[in-house]
């Protein structure tokens, strides 16, 4: 009774039948192998399940199709597959085994505990069903009620997309524009429609009697009419024009005029004129503005894939962008010594990318460039076009390991620049490009750029040895580090050391005495060889100045 109490106040249906699966035993000799629920139509084997003979078991029980039936376990003579069965569906099976053979009582128990396990899983699978109704009933009204309001908004809005078709047509139809705009504007009204920038230097006039030449803005008056006509709403006469502004979000853009030289302006034209700006005001600010959108929109979309996003948000703006997120993308970090990471160093890279075949978004930090690439750079073509491109060779590439998905690419900008911190921090060649899936085991010794928790492990275990060999110029810890390099083979450890094989158990010896360290024991061992190689790999150069 308390267990059915307990399968009953839960409606996870993965938790009922963990609940049956640990509470079989309770029934009698029995032990339960394996569980599945019906999802989707298919049988879906439970976590708990063995791992043993779970192939042989699923296969077993997919064959009873519903039926209840005997199941082979090896080792265990009494198994069978006890459907959990509802008014109308299988919910899944309990594949039970039993020590020994029940008695009558034992199997009334454990037919109860079944029967009670499918009435748990019929009671959740009917409230999973009245919840995602529920859910799809107010999306449903949602929807109506959204769909009711763009209907009452395009109601009132008839009359004045009546009055102005022909304006709209005309426009679309010719693709858009400053020309389009004037050229429409003239044919509803009859009067020469005109767009000046915001100095006054006129960009385009439709309609008889235009000035030739144009006269030269005065840039005194030109700013006193701005303020003026910015002031009032709507359109202003100015002398014989009646001028209107363009200025998307207040910043003024330009100006759009009809010249009425006779006054024959009505209700009708003020309200062309004012729509004219309006279309107008997204042309202009495109053009001024494309080559500064484009990069901003790389930029932005970029940022936020470093930082974390919604996937269908950053998939349609990729789209928008002209770049393919879908594929297998790869976070490049770069750094140039004698570059700021900024606006130009940016437009460096992103040409050096395109010209190697990159296709990317870019964007940067305060020292770095990023990149998020769909493909794997190639180990030195991006460094090589960027050498070239800035007349130096001091630059540092980091390369994450691939993106599978848009939510890995935060994790894999950490490794990028981790990558890039090892080739900075390298015994070798501070410059190139490094690959972070080609580090080996610098890739488990977690992020961040702060070497002092490394300097603390590699002196606890390392310290008496470094001290050792900068006292007595000695290469204990080279010793070791080339010791563990070769595996612990005495023979390739000294010939790579170039030293006899008597002089190498000496100084392994010295080692164990001098570090209290036992070379043999597993976790000594481990420990020194990750110390020898952070020596080696990360503190080369520290080390190396206090060896010598």
């Amino acid at each position: 009774m308390t267990l059915s109490s307990a399968l009953f106040d839960t409606l996870d249906e993965g938790e009922i039948l963990g609940l049956a699966m640990d509470h079989v035993a309770a029934a009698g000799p029995y032990g339960a192998e394996a569980g599945y629920l019906t999802v989707d139509g298919a049988l879906v084997p439970s976590r708990r399940n063995g791992q043993v003979h779970a192939l042989a078991v699923d296969r077993r029980v997919r064959e009873l199709a519903g039926e209840d039936g005997p199941v082979t376990v090896p080792g265990l003579p009494r198994a069978r597959a006890l459907g959990l069965r509802g008014h109308e569906r299988l919910h899944g099976y309990l594949v039970v085994t039993s020590r020994s053979r029940p008695t009558e009582a034992e199997r009334s128990l454990l037919a109860t505990l079944v029967r009670h396990t499918a009435a748990a899983l019929s009671a959740a699978f009917a409230h999973r069903r009245r919840r995602e109704d529920a859910l799809e009933l107010y999306r449903l009204r949602e929807e109506r009620t959204a769909l009711q309001g763009q209907l009452i908004s395009v109601v009132a809005d008839l009359g004045y997309q009546r009055a102005l078709h022909a304006l709209m047509a005309d426009v679309a139809a010719s693709g858009g524009g400053e020309e389009a705009i004037t050229r429409a504007l003239h044919r509803l009204t009859g009067l020469p429609a005109l767009v000046e920038d915001r100095f006054g230097r006129l960009r385009s006039w439709t309609g008889p009697d235009r000035p030739d030449p144009y006269p030269e803005p005065d840039p005194v008056r030109q700013d006193a009419m701005l303020y003026a006509v910015g002031r009032q709403a709507g359109p202003v006469r100015v002398k014989d024009r009646l001028v209107t502004l363009v200025r998307p979000h207040g910043e003024i853009l330009g100006v759009l005029a009809l010249v009425d030289v006779r006054r024959e302006a009505d209700d009708h034209t003020l309200r062309a004129l004012e729509d004219g700006a309006a279309s107008l005001a997204p042309e202009l600010a495109h053009l001024r503005n494309l080559a500064e959108v484009e990069s901003k929109l790389h930029r932005e979309l970029a940022d936020d894939l470093l930082t974390g996003t919604d996937e269908a948000s950053a998939y349609a703006r990729s789209e928008a962008v002209g770049h393919d997120l879908h594929r297998r993308h790869y976070v490049v970090v770069v750094q140039w010594s004698n570059r700021a990471a900024d606006g130009p160093f940016a437009q460096t890279v992103g040409r050096a990318a395109s010209a190697v075949g990159m296709h990317s978004l870019l964007t940067r930090r305060s020292d770095h460039v990023v990149l998020v690439t769909d493909d794997r750079p190639h180990a030195r073509a991006l460094y090589e076009a960027l050498a070239r491109e800035t007349g130096t060779r001091s630059g540092t590439i980091g390369v994450s390991a691939p993106c599978d998905s848009l939510a890995d690419i935060p994790h894999r900008y950490q490794e990028a620049q981790r990558a890039l911190e090892v080739r900075r921090h390298s015994r070798g060649e501070h410059y190139g490009t490094t690959f972070f899936d080609e580090l080996g085991l610098y890739r488990i010794l977690g992020p961040g750029n702060d070497y002092r928790e490394l300097e603390t492990f590699v002196h606890e275990w390392l310290g008496q040895l470094i001290d050792y060999d900068s006292r007595h110029h000695t290469a204990m810890v080279e010793t070791l580090s080339q010791y563990f390099d070769c595996g612990g083979n005495y023979d390739e450890t000294a010939e790579s050391l170039a030293i006899h094989r008597s002089t190498l158990r000496y100084r392994l010896q010295r080692i164990r005495d001098i570090s209290g360290n036992d070379l043999a024991d597993v976790e000594d061992r481990l420990n020194l060889q990750v110390a020898t190689r952070v020596w080696k790999i990360v503190l080369g150069e520290q080390a190396g100045e206090r060896r010598r």
